[in-house]
């Protein structure tokens, strides 16, 4: 995820620090060994992240674009100019601004704040900024939380006894809150040196820049990998205790699926993975390690002569047109697929899918799916010209089946309309009229509308003393008996009141009669 590095260049940042030696060092030259020391682990380690610096004091300036030149953002270090006083919340907005031009607000950002703790002074310090928090406008709102998904790195030029001798570290940990609770505050341990900044910064880089190392498998063909940008831990919220779940360093693939099958999924993450060649003695070899242009390129030319099994998945996946989908934990899977960014370059990439067992639901559950060749016939047909997914639900979904909604009046009188326009129909209409009647019935009882039955009953009574002398005697125990079966489901307390229950047709020597003359 891209990164944006926002460097304090105010006054206060030029303090003198007490350092062993004739050296006379201030709290910037401090901060910028331990960028300059964060750099150089991206530049090896990190290499596609995208990174931009900006500086600010009571006004924020972008000095270096995002970039993956790493020399460039080093060289920017020391070309710095000191300015004026502390402005915190003008800088935030400048992020704001940066990221969402560049990568708009759904790309998760990490921001890596390097002040010396002093919040600034009246109209624009922190203090108050917090301390008017609550009576903005929607127009002035306070910068954080950010717009997008985002961690906040403080990375404090002070021990943790100068800031709580004052309140910086309490406004700065307001600032982590306001961030709803992503990102962490870092202080020196000791006293102000070099060697203590550098302990300061492999934290924040063992915590948040550390590669993430994997072994690809698949049967007996392994390989290693780097996953960019590193996995975030994923909690389930369904959970009552949520705990963070972790991806597996070993990814097991587990099978293989056309790419029309699996469609275009659901999924939490995207992730480019990289193969790490290896030499004969296990050591890793690439761009990064040597240090002359010339090994560097040599140590290429041996990676790319040894037989590499993550280079023949990518191939073979965008040659066959299928996905592998591969383990990454207990009741955890993920699709490994080849993405084209051009004509001529692709990548192999990862996407996560939700934990659970069915992530998919038109696949079914992934324990379940196995070879073509345990089938009894191939589910894809001789000629290749049928799939046996989506797979169909066992139970019809309630978007699918035929639901009784009255939002309006209209359409509550519209269904007794209907009930009472069959019940004149009587006894032709006997199907009819029952299957109206039961599903009235139904969702009047979900709906605990028990009135409704004994209004539509006392409805059925009066249609049967309006029937006419040439009406069928059938009709008259027909409404009879319906309307008392509605009576008795309005109590509900008969078994006859229960949802599953269904009113049937009474049986008469008539209804038997006409049915054996039909």
């Amino acid at each position: 995820m891209p990164t944006v590095v926002v460097m304090d260049v105010s006054l206060s940042m030029t303090r003198p620090v007490s350092v062993e030696g004739s050296e006379e060092y201030q709290r910037k030259h401090l901060a910028v060994h331990g960028l300059t020391m964060l750099f150089e682990h991206m530049a090896t380690n990190y290499k596609l992240e995208f990174t931009a610096l900006v500086v600010f004091s009571s006004l924020w300036e972008l000095m270096v674009p995002f970039t993956r030149d790493y020399n460039t953002l080093q060289e920017a270090l020391s070309n710095m100019d000191d300015y004026d006083k502390t402005c915190l919340e003008s800088a935030l907005l400048g992020v704001c601004n940066i990221v969402q031009q560049e990568w708009g607000a759904a790309i998760p950002c990490q921001v890596v704040l390097v002040t010396d703790g002093c919040l600034g002074i009246g109209r624009g310090s922190l203090r108050h900024s917090l301390a008017t928090h609550n009576q903005r406008s929607e127009s002035n709102r306070f910068p954080l939380p950010f717009p997008f998904p985002s961690k906040l790195y403080v990375m404090c030029m002070a021990n943790l006894e100068e800031l709580q001798s004052t309140d910086s570290l309490d406004c700065l940990e307001r600032l982590i809150d306001l961030n709803n609770g992503e990102g962490q505050i870092f202080t020196i341990d000791g006293p102000l040196c070099l060697k203590n900044v550098q302990s300061m910064f492999g934290k924040l880089i063992d915590l948040a820049y550390t590669p993430f190392h994997a072994v690809l498998k698949c049967g007996h063909l392994t390989s290693d990998v780097q996953v960019f940008p590193r996995p975030e831990p994923f909690i389930i919220d369904e959970e009552i205790d949520p705990i963070p779940k972790a991806i597996n360093t070993d990814l097991e693939i587990v099978g293989f699926v056309d790419i029309a099958d699996i469609s275009s999924p659901p999924v939490l993450s995207r992730h480019l993975v990289l193969p790490i060649a290896l030499n004969r003695e296990g050591d890793e070899v690439g761009p990064g390690i040597t240090d002359d242009t010339e090994d560097e390129n040599s140590a290429n030319q041996i990676a790319g002569k040894i037989p590499n099994f993550c280079v023949l998945l990518h191939g073979s996946l965008k040659v066959e047109g299928m996905v592998a989908v591969v383990q990454l934990g207990p009741e955890w899977y993920g699709m490994l697929y080849s993405q084209a960014d051009s004509k001529k370059k692709s990548n192999l990439m990862m996407s996560l899918f939700e934990p659970g067992p069915e992530p998919l639901p038109w696949l079914g559950k992934m324990a379940q799916l196995g070879p073509i060749s345990d089938a009894k016939e191939n589910p894809y047909g001789e000629d290749d010209n049928k799939s046996p997914f989506p797979l169909q639900p066992k139970n019809k979904r309630s978007y699918a089946q035929n639901v009784t909604v009255w939002i309006k009046p209209s359409g509550l009188q519209t269904d007794v309309q209907k009930i009472l326009r069959n019940a004149r129909k009587l006894p032709e209409k006997t199907q009819t009229f029952y299957k109206e009647l039961n599903r009235l019935r139904k969702a009047a009882l979900a709906f605990g509308f028990l009135d409704l039955l004994k209004g539509v009953a006392d409805m059925l009574e009066r249609e049967c003393t309006l029937l006419p002398d040439t009406a069928h005697p059938d009709a008259a125990f027909q409404l009879t008996h319906a309307a008392q079966q509605l009576k008795v489901a309005s109590t509900g307390t008969s078994e006859y009141a229960a949802y599953d229950h269904n009113i049937a047709p009474l049986q008469t020597d008539f209804s038997s009669s006409s049915t054996e003359r039909m």
